[in-house]
């Protein structure tokens, strides 16, 4: 069982979220907590002229209440953070933030370079100071 427990999310992929989170609960020790975390990626400063200005707040607003959605469907006592940033980045850094004891995170179809695992997940599971669950 584990104490703090970080579910990275994919809000492209709520149906993997879905049993992320459930698992998430099954996991967690009574009086531990659960994080659901979104990150939106930067758009690159070269495309910003063409995109609409509130493009970033929007996607912030959409994580937010798709994984509220998700945590009220759920019936999961879980704290929702949004961060900004590098997925890989930002999820290692809100499992330092919140002391986590266990990252869970969902691999995407993987190209050639990263044949095993997606990238973010690759890169999480090389660079994390706790243990990671990967889902297929």
């Amino acid at each position: 069982m584990y104490s703090s427990i970080i579910v990275a999310i994919d809000v492209a992929q709520l149906e993997k979220a879905e049993r992320l989170a459930a698992k998430a609960a099954a996991l967690v020790h009574a009086g531990g907590k659960i994080t659901l975390v979104n990150v939106v990626e930067e758009v690159p400063g070269y495309l910003t002229i063409d995109i609409p200005t509130d493009l970033m707040g929007q996607a912030r607003a959409d994580g937010q209440a798709k994984l509220g959605a998700l945590r009220d469907k759920l019936g999961l006592d879980a704290q929702i953070e949004i961060r900004q940033g590098a997925p890989a980045h930002e999820i290692l850094a809100a499992a330092s933030v919140n002391q986590a004891d266990l990252i869970m995170l969902a691999s995407h179809v993987p190209d050639f370079s990263n044949y095993l695992i997606g990238a973010t997940a690759d890169r999480v599971v090389r660079h994390a100071k706790c243990s990671v669950l990967v889902e297929r």
